[in-house]
C-alpha cells in the first residue's frame, strides 16, 4: 500500500474538484482511501441533476484531465447516464443521477460507521 497521497494525486484532486464546481456538480463529497484501500488515493461521489448532466459532467472531467494532465481515464456507465464511474488512477469519480446515488449509498459503505465524509464540497 501506498505511504499516503502523492502531490500530483492532490494536484489531480483538486482539478477534479473545480471541474465539478464548473459543470454544477451537487453534493460532492470527497473520501480519504489512502491507507484503506489500493485502487485510489481518493474517492468522489457527486450527483448531476438529469442524465443529460451526468453524461455532460463525466465528458468534460475526462476532457479536461486528458489536456490537462495527460490523464487516460477509464469510463463505465456514460451511455446511461445514471451512474458514472471515471477512474483516473489516483482518483475514482462516481457522477450518479441523485435517485440512483440514494439506492447505491457508496458513501456509507467507504466511510467509517458514524462519521461524515472527510470531505463536502
Amino acid at each position: 500500500m501506498s505511504a499516503g497521497p502523492t502531490k500530483a494525486s492532490g494536484e489531480l484532486l483538486d482539478r477534479i474538484l473545480t471541474s465539478l464546481d464548473d459543470d454544477k456538480a451537487e453534493d460532492v463529497v470527497v473520501i480519504d482511501l489512502s491507507g484503506k484501500s489500493e485502487m485510489a488515493d481518493h474517492m468522489v461521489i457527486c450527483s448531476g441533476r438529469s442524465s443529460r448532466q451526468v453524461a455532460s459532467i463525466s465528458d468534460k472531467l475526462v476532457d479536461r484531465l486528458k489536456q490537462e494532465f495527460g490523464v487516460l481515464s477509464k469510463v463505465e456507465g456514460k451511455d446511461a447516464g445514471d451512474w458514472v464511474l471515471i477512474d483516473t488512477g489516483d482518483v475514482v469519480v462516481h457522477v450518479f443521477r441523485p435517485e440512483v446515488r440514494e439506492f447505491y449509498q457508496l458513501e456509507k459503505m467507504w466511510m467509517p460507521a458514524g462519521r461524515q465524509a472527510a470531505t463536502e464540497v
